[in-house]
């Protein structure tokens, strides 16, 4: 790997942080609901990404590492999907009690 391609992916990630987090202290309330769903769709196309590159390693014979980082990409992915899924859930419910409630 040559340093000019470690320090673009590096330059790179940072931006990525950067951006994320001045996108995500910058949302309103009423959005974080659509915000899941969005993040979920996000998290399951990591999962299929991860469970690609898991298996492009496997098929190669470098299982080590690679196998790893794909396990944790996967399981960190799923427990994203399933925890947005409670979180859009929960507050889907509390708007429908709201409206069963008042009608």
């Amino acid at each position: 790997m040559s340093p000019e391609f470690l320090i673009g992916n590096i330059t790179l990630f940072m931006l990525a942080i950067f951006i994320g987090f001045e996108l995500i202290t910058k949302v309103p309330a009423t959005l974080h609901t659509p915000l899941m769903s969005g993040a979920n769709a996000i998290s399951g196309i990591s999962i299929i990404g991860a469970l690609i590159g898991s298996n492009v390693a496997f098929d190669g014979g470098n299982t080590e590492l690679s196998g790893i980082l794909a396990f944790v990409a996967v399981t960190l992915a799923m427990i994203n999907v399933v925890g947005g899924f409670a979180v859009t859930n929960r507050m889907l419910n509390m708007i429908a009690g709201k409206k069963r409630g008042g009608a």
